[in-house]
């Protein structure tokens, strides 16, 4: 299993209650599921209108079983922003 760091952003950051914490996971699928784990309630809601940037490549549309994460690697949680 990989280990890196899940960056949280905005809302994501408040409904985890902290801005950031590591992940121990093969796949961003399995990182967020641990993520919903550790905080049931919001963040389970939050995650899901969020969008993922691993190590700086957006995810897109692509599914997170899908989504390999590297040893060393930063997930950024980016809910929607308002605000022009």
């Amino acid at each position: 299993m990989a280990t890196g760091t899940l960056r949280y952003w905005a809302a994501a950051k408040s409904a985890a209650g902290v801005a950031e914490e590591p992940y121990d996971a093969d796949d961003l699928g399995a990182a967020l599921d641990a993520a919903r784990e550790r905080h049931p309630g919001e963040l389970v809601r939050v995650l899901r209108r969020c969008s993922f940037l691993v190590d700086g490549n957006p995810v897109g549309t692509r599914g997170h079983e899908t989504v390999r994460l590297a040893e060393g690697g930063t997930v950024e949680v980016l809910p929607p922003f308002a605000g022009g």
